[in-house]
């Protein structure tokens, strides 16, 4: 048996006042930093052996904190990166964007994404998100364990594509509390006879 836990990084100040993050380098708040440090132990029980991260700020220092706990470096990786959502959302909640943007505002809630400039499809995000997954898996042992960190909506579409589900199930999942974590496995089960492959075995556990 091999696992990948994924973790969704702790909270920001954007977080909290609903602001669009993106690609911006914005650090832990408060509550981010001991969210970190709160779930850290409870995945160094876990015992990985590797640990990747967004570079991104508050993916980063995230990872740091859990890496540290379980006396690893933590490797940083821009495939796992958030969407990028263009230089026009960033910093602005839901109601700014409307009104200062509200043709591309419009084109966001019609799922007309690729019309909105500098903003990533799904797909651009899982041909870079899906490779790197796959490489940190090929890099594991049996009964290893890697843990990656990551965020919120770039995991709610890789991790499905990464297990072969058909279609965009994402919103079908529940939104990643911060710091909440996934867990997937690659072992056998009596249901498919035998053969091995990954599944999902939890998602949004929380310290």
């Amino acid at each position: 048996m091999r696992r990948l836990v994924l973790l969704r990084h702790g909270r920001t100040e954007w977080n909290d006042t609903g602001r669009a993050q993106g690609h911006a380098d914005v650090p832990l708040d408060d509550v981010g930093l001991a969210q970190a440090t709160e779930v850290a132990p409870h995945l160094a029980a876990l015992r990985p052996v590797a640990v990747w991260t967004s570079d991104l700020l508050r993916a980063a220092q995230t990872a740091d904190a859990v890496a540290a706990e379980c006396g690893l470096a933590a490797t940083r990786d821009e495939r796992i990166r958030e969407f990028d959502i263009g230089p026009n959302r960033v910093g602005l909640t839901s109601e700014e964007y409307a009104e200062r943007f509200p043709d591309e505002h419009a084109a966001l809630v019609a799922g007309e994404i690729e019309t909105i400039p500098g903003r990533e499809t799904r797909e651009d995000v899982l041909a870079r998100f899906v490779p790197a997954l796959t490489s940190y898996v090929d890099a594991l042992g049996e009964g290893e364990t890697a843990l990656v960190v990551s965020h919120g909506a770039a995991l709610r579409v890789a991790v499905p594509a990464f297990l072969g589900w058909e279609g965009d199930p994402g919103e079908s999942l529940g939104v990643l509390a911060n710091c909440g974590w996934v867990v997937l496995e690659h072992s056998a089960s009596t249901w498919t006879g035998g053969v091995e492959q990954w599944r999902l075995m939890a998602w949004n556990r929380i310290a």
